[in-house]
């Protein structure tokens, strides 16, 4: 057999009992091997489990205890710490671990004891010192005792850790007592007053307690109750101080410092629980109390002085403040109103009101962009803004946005490039949708264009036709189709000038002056008051062969010379040499007289001219006292009166060859702005009576308020109810609707 041909091993066991250094019996195997037959080898279990040495409990607790008590003295530890680690295994092994745990549990409790001190940051030091020393003792005890903490403490749910009861401990011992507690706190919040007041404070040493008082969980109630209030009572009186000593863009400045600061306490040794509840209070003291103070003492010359940086701190500050937002909403729509009111109710303004209005508009803009952050209430309200204040004031705002608009596209402007002038005409555009009466601005505008076209004063066409297509997308095509039939005349008129021109070369008398005419749709154009002029033969003759041949190419339509939009070039001949005058057909008709006499009275030329007095006197004006004066007038002075002589200035000097002289025409007077304003409101009531017809037809019978409010819907000019109540009787006096016989109130559509 096999196990005969190989050596046979035996194995005998024998206990040794050898006495360690702790006092406990360990037992060791040691086996000797002896050749022989082989057999099978069986480990049996103690039947009886090896009794601890007499008095080794006590004994190895003094040794635990020593061991203990020099941790807590940081003194040295006579003992090896595996030895110590093995001592408490071996007790708990035995079953000794509650009364082990109860023992350690009074070591730990008798060494912590209350510290006396002087100051409050000696105190804060020592007592810094006393949680560290202690943090650090338990952290090695429990090392020792960790064998007991993982079996028999976590076996008992309802004792705490050794690590807890430590916390616990110093909790109980230290931190509970109310003179221990309150010096801790008082010495914190004087540190951190300190801190606030620019004082360099130990902020590790702050970190440090406050992290022990939030290990001990006492944070809360102990500390930051406290906190909060001292923090409320210091801001409350540090915000209605400095609202009294600083002005707002100071005051705003120092908020925001205030902020930064304590988040910053935050982040360096406050728990991060406070945050909100602190920051809040900041808020609240420094903003939340002074919101209208600050938007009364502060915005409007932060707005003035157009300050984007505070105003962009204005609003961050706000921002974090409940009902902030609203406030400052409010205050900023009030001073839009209230600046742009002064701006548009101010007759001696009115000059450059519409550059002062696209100014604050930019202005505003960028504020709303750059400080509110584009924010969609603060821009409505701006909107809503501009369109109180520039309705406050009616007809006026319109009629000047027309005449800058006039302004922008007469040639001799001085705006560099189509560029500009095409953005300057998007800003107009802009201002332009806030109006309501917006009639009133197409009246003027009309009027200006048809100048500008007449006179060939119009700076581009481009640019008008821009304009013209900017208000049709804004207005609709019925606003604009007159204008655009202005362009149209103008356009068939060059092409009758060419026509006409080849027609007076075939005449057997061919004319030594150039006349060119336009010929004007009555509807499309301004209404002109017709007025007789003298002119001379010449131009009566000339006047003559262009009818005759218009309306042999156009019969049934009749012809209506404007002698006020005429304008004319004439050479003449003064000692220093030959010039031409570019001058309107008044002055022509005027300048002619001198061709004839050497001096003429105000009353001959009127005699002789038959222009009327005040277009006389204005047209003496530009030739006699202007720049460029070919006339001389005796008495010499600015105005014109009945007894002033004229003759022609033969010494006139001039640097260039054509000479503009001032174009009357292109000046508005009192009476044409009076005309236009009136035909607008001719024009209205005549809106407000197809308005009334149209509605009533419709509704047959309709109680008077129904009536007023149906024409508000319609209606898209500013218009008072005393004026509606007007056109309404008008209309029953003219039959186109009657009164019910027992409701006054109450109005009937007659077919």
């Amino acid at each position: 057999m096999a196990e005969d041909t190989r050596q046979d091993k035996r194995a005998s066991f024998s206990a040794i009992t050898e006495h360690n250094t702790n006092g406990m019996a360990r037992t060791s195997a040691v086996a000797s091997g002896k050749t022989g037959a082989s057999k099978k080898l069986v480990i049996k279990n103690f039947k009886d489990r090896p009794k601890l040495a007499e008095n080794y409990t006590e004994d190895t607790w003094l040794k635990l205890r020593d061991a203990v008590g020099a941790i807590q003295n940081s003194t040295s530890i006579k003992y090896n710490l595996e030895e110590l680690y093995q001592a408490v295994e071996n007790l708990c092994s035995y079953k000794v671990s509650p009364t082990l745990y109860k023992q350690l549990r009074q070591v730990c409790e008798d060494h912590v004891q209350l510290t006396e001190s002087l100051d409050n940051l000696s105190f804060l030091k020592r007592m810094n010192r006393c949680w560290q020393d202690h943090c650090r003792q338990t952290i090695m005890i429990r090392s020792i005792f960790l064998f007991l903490d993982r079996t028999y403490v976590l076996q008992n749910s309802l004792l705490p850790s050794i690590w807890d009861t430590g916390l616990e401990l110093f909790r109980t011992h230290i931190v509970s007592d109310s003179a221990v507690q309150k010096r801790t706190v008082d010495g914190i919040l004087e540190q951190i007053e300190l801190e606030r007041n620019g004082e360099t404070v130990d902020r590790s040493l702050l970190r440090s307690l406050l992290g022990m008082l939030s290990d001990l969980q006492v944070y809360k109630d102990s500390f930051e109750e406290r906190f909060l209030i001292e923090t409320n009572r210091l801001y409350a009186a540090e915000g209605q101080r400095l609202m009294q000593e600083r002005d707002v863009p100071e005051y705003l400045h120092h908020v925001a410092r205030r902020l930064e600061e304590e988040n910053d306490r935050i982040m360096s040794y406050l728990d991060q629980s406070t945050q909100k509840p602190l920051i809040s209070c900041v808020e609240k003291q420094l903003l939340g109390e002074h919101m209208t103070a600050i938007l009364q003492k502060g915005l409007s010359t932060l707005l003035d002085e157009n300050r984007v940086t505070e105003l962009a701190l204005l609003y961050q500050l706000f921002s974090k403040v409940k009902g902030g937002l609203t406030t400052l909403l409010q205050f900023w729509r009030d001073y839009i109103k209230s600046f742009g009111g002064e701006i548009v109710c101010t007759p001696e303004k009115d000059k450059d009101m519409v550059q002062d209005l696209l100014d604050f508009k930019d202005k505003m803009d960028n504020v709303a962009q750059s400080c509110f952050a584009r924010s969609e209430g603060f821009i409505n309200a701006m909107k809503e803004a501009f369109e109180t204040f520039i309705n406050k004031r009616p007809n006026k705002p319109a009629e000047l946005i027309a005449k800058y608009v006039d302004s922008k596209l007469r040639a001799g402007n001085k705006e560099a490039t189509e560029e500009e002038l095409e953005r300057i005409l998007d800003k107009i555009m802009i201002i332009f949708r806030f109006i309501h009466g917006k009639d009133v601005f197409e009246a003027f505008y009309k009027k200006d264009l048809a100048k500008r076209l007449l006179v060939g004063k119009s700076a581009s066409v481009d640019a008008e036709k821009s304009m013209l297509s900017k208000l049709k997308h804004e207005c609709g095509a019925a606003f604009t189709s007159k204008l655009e039939g202005m362009f149209k005349d103008m356009e068939l008129s060059k092409d009758i000038m060419i026509q006409f021109k080849q027609y007076m070369q075939n005449q057997s008398e061919p004319s030594n002056i150039e006349l060119t005419v336009n010929i004007l749709t009555m509807g499309y154009w301004p209404s002109y008051t017709p007025m007789e002029v003298h002119l001379p033969p010449e131009m009566v003759k000339l006047q003559e062969v262009f009818k005759l041949f218009y309306l042999g190419k156009h019969s049934g339509r009749k012809l209506q010379w404007q002698p006020t939009l005429g304008h004319a070039v004439l050479k003449a001949e003064f000692k220093e040499g030959k010039k031409e005058l570019q001058v309107s057909l008044f002055q022509t008709l005027v300048l002619l007289m001198f061709n004839e006499g050497e001096e003429f009275s105000v009353e001959e030329i009127r005699a002789a001219t038959g222009i009327e007095e005040g277009e006389l006197r204005r047209t003496l004006q530009s030739l006699a006292c202007g720049k460029a004066r070919v006339l001389n007038k005796n008495p010499r002075g600015k105005d014109v009166e009945d007894g002033d002589r004229f003759n022609f200035n033969n010494d006139f000097k001039h640097k260039l060859f054509r000479i503009k002289i001032n174009q009357i025409q292109m000046k508005e007077t009192v009476e044409e702005q009076v005309s236009t304003t009136e035909r607008v409101f001719q024009d209205r009531q005549y809106q407000i009576d197809a308005a009334v017809v149209r509605i009533m037809k419709m509704r047959k019978t309709l109680s008077h308020n129904l009536l007023v409010s149906e024409l508000y819907n319609q209606l898209k000019f500013p218009v008072k109810p005393g004026d509606l109540k007007k056109r309404i009787e008008s209309l029953i006096d003219r039959d186109y609707m009657e009164r019910d016989k027992e409701t006054p109130n109450q109005y009937h559509y007659v077919a």
